[in-house]
């Protein structure tokens, strides 16, 4: 691990008066959860525009719902990372004033994250597709219909075909138009519209990932490391001295 930047990230977040996350498909891979885009990943086994389309849900849902009763099951044999931990630690002692996330697990609300803005919804919250009430998860595993309009069940995630939740984008982009330093963790930078969201910052840019990404020359700190190991350090050095 490079300690000297490792330092002088810590250095950046005490000095800082607004400091946000943006949180990748990367900071979940150490708690289990499979990526989407490696040789590993959700893509290489199954073609998206066949099960994560409103099309799926409407004229498939067997195929739909086997899928995401499937990514509900292994997220059940997940948990949080202390990477997630580390950045709870922060946001409780004024280090970090939001994570803005890609991910749909609720992990960093797990750990006690307060303000996190998921841009692409979450699995964890169920609702009916045609009326839009709320549903629990154990009626949706067991395939159950809506109790009030018999309406298809499904997670509360943005799928292919779908607008992205204004609410929650105006929200994530105030925040960070608002920040002195943004910090990227586990995030490709591949999809758009998310990753156009660091560059709409004026203060420092920095990067936590375990390779490079094709934007890595356009932050002002670059961080090669395991999200989960580089956070903890960052942690026990801006929190070093406090009780």
């Amino acid at each position: 691990m490079d300690q000297p930047k490792i330092d002088l990230l810590a250095e950046w977040m005490k000095e800082s008066r607004r400091t946000v996350i943006l949180t990748g498909a990367g900071m979940s891979t150490e708690s289990g959860i499979p990526d989407f885009r490696s040789k590993e990943g959700w893509w290489k086994k199954i073609d998206p525009m066949t099960v994560s389309t409103v099309d799926a849900l409407e004229h498939q849902y067997d195929l739909f719902h086997g899928f995401y009763s499937l990514r509900l099951s292994d997220l059940k044999k997940c948990e949080p990372h202390k990477g997630h931990d580390a950045l709870a630690d922060l946001e409780k002692e004024g280090h970090v004033s939001a994570v803005v996330t890609q991910n749909v697990d609720g992990f960093h609300q797990q750990s006690g994250s307060g303000t996190v803005h998921e841009l692409h919804g979450s699995l964890r919250k169920i609702f009916c597709h045609e009326c839009g009430a709320r549903a629990d998860e154990a009626a949706f595993m067991e395939r159950e219909s809506c109790s009030d309009c018999e309406g298809h069940l499904r997670p509360k995630i943005i799928l292919f075909g779908e607008m992205l939740p204004q609410d929650v984008w105006g929200r994530a982009i105030q925040d960070i138009e608002e920040s002195d330093l943004l910090i990227v963790i586990g995030s490709s930078l591949q999809v758009a519209p998310a990753n156009e969201l660091p560059f709409l910052s004026d203060g420092k840019k920095v990067i936590i990932n375990q390779e490079e990404t094709y934007l890595h020359n356009q932050f002002d700190l670059q961080i090669e490391g395991k999200a989960g190991e580089v956070l903890q350090l960052i942690r026990d050095k801006v929190l070093e001295g406090t009780v």
